[in-house]
């Protein structure tokens, strides 16, 4: 998995699920070739590679005991780590998403790694419990329908979207589509307690914790849900019952596409030629978790823009692990932090291969990017699960 050696990063990782899903033993090797995955030397796991056009090298067991052990030694920042069973992945996304909607989906297809689209009628019916993963899609949990208000209010699309969202906010028992919304954001943040691996991108990351931080008062104005909002919100904002931001201010202004100041994208001074980000190194033996979350045959990653493109790291809060920072104005790109039994992780920007991404523009073309470090980070999260549990040194 290392950048001169392997032609498809990206279908790497579906053959590492594939192969846990036939019930072969996998491991991670982290830090070791770029976060290379060793697999049983059988005639069905060759041939696959092949087909789908994945790079591998057979090993005799002298030579993978030689690796392991070189693995092993104190002296290496590396680590082994067995995967054990393939993770059951759901999505999290509308019926009918348009096709600009998800790099998540988009990164799933073309790796070949099986999930399941689930939307709100699932969640609230706990249905979450089938999953060991769920992505949350390009997301607004705050009724305020993306704050796409102010330029495509008239738009034939966004009219459609907001009668469908109202209509299933009536269906499921609810009188507002904010209050259907904090309903779906509290059955995800129980899933995430009991155990649960949520990995966010774009506007689901700090939309859902603004609902959450909300509950109970009514942010959205007249446009939104057919009354104003409370007096004075803002004083009202509750940040201990969010997942990774404190101190965050929202945004008021309706026609405003913005969420609150915990986004960088109209702060940002970066040039184009100068945006990228870095991934953190860890320690591959005490810190096992963050360092599986950033394999990857480089640590500078190209940036990209979203509704949500970067996080003010001022408003992370302490427990929340930064792994990824845009070192020219220190935001945080990508970050992660444990809740309760389980687990999240969120990516700020749209599409790792599609620097901004407009509404209708066309798919990112995968093939294109098989080698993508962007996408990589989120293929890193899917296998996260399959990890088996260490006990933690004390």
């Amino acid at each position: 998995m290392d950048e001169t050696s392997q032609k498809n990063h990206l279908k790497a990782y579906g053959i590492t699920y594939w192969t846990l899903e036939k019930q072969y033993k996998a491991s991670w090797l982290l830090n070791y070739r770029g976060g290379s995955f060793l697999l049983p030397d059988v005639s069905e796991i060759r041939r696959e590679c092949q087909i789908r056009g994945v790079s591998f090298e057979v090993l005799s067991d002298a030579e993978a005991n030689q690796i392991l052990a070189e693995i092993a030694s104190p002296s290496q920042n590396m680590e082994t780590v067995i995967l054990e069973k393939a993770p059951k992945v759901a999505v999290y996304t509308p019926k009918g998403k348009q096709p600009w909607d998800d790099a998540v989906t988009l990164v799933l297809t073309y790796a070949e790694i099986p999930y399941k689209e689930i939307y709100d009628e699932e969640v609230l019916s706990d249905q979450l419990i089938l999953y060991d993963w769920l992505h949350l899609h390009h997301e607004d949990f705050t009724g305020q329908y993306g704050k796409f208000y102010g330029v495509y209010r008239n738009m034939p699309w966004y009219i459609e979207q907001k009668k469908d969202a109202e209509n299933l906010a009536q269906k499921l028992g609810y009188n507002k589509v904010s209050q259907e919304k904090l309903a779906v954001a509290k059955k995800i943040r129980d899933f995430v307690i009991g155990g649960g691996f949520m990995f966010a991108m774009c506007s689901a990351t700090d939309s859902f914790d603004i609902a959450l931080s909300a509950e109970g008062v009514d942010i959205c104005e007249a446009m939104f849900d057919g009354d104003g909002s409370d007096a004075n919100y803002q004083s009202k904002i509750d940040y201990t019952r969010s997942f990774a931001f404190k101190d965050f201010i929202l945004e008021r202004r309706p026609e405003k596409y913005e969420f609150s100041n915990i986004d960088m994208t109209e702060k940002r001074t970066v040039p184009f030629e100068k945006d990228y980000f870095t991934l953190m190194e860890f320690s591959a033996k005490w810190d096992i978790i963050p360092s599986m979350l950033c394999q990857n045959h480089t640590q500078l990653v190209k940036g990209f823009m979203g509704q949500s493109t970067a996080f003010d790291k001022v408003l992370i809060k302490s427990n929340v692990l930064v792994m990824g920072e845009c070192q020219v104005n220190g935001e945080a790109r990508y970050i992660h932090s444990q809740k309760g039994k389980g687990f999240f992780t969120f990516y700020g920007g749209h599409d790792p291969e599609d620097y901004q991404h407009k509404v209708g523009d066309e798919p990112t073309v995968l093939d294109l990017h098989p080698n993508s470090p962007g996408y990589r980070l989120i293929l890193n999260n899917i296998l996260f699960p399959a990890a088996k549990k260490k006990h933690q040194k004390t």
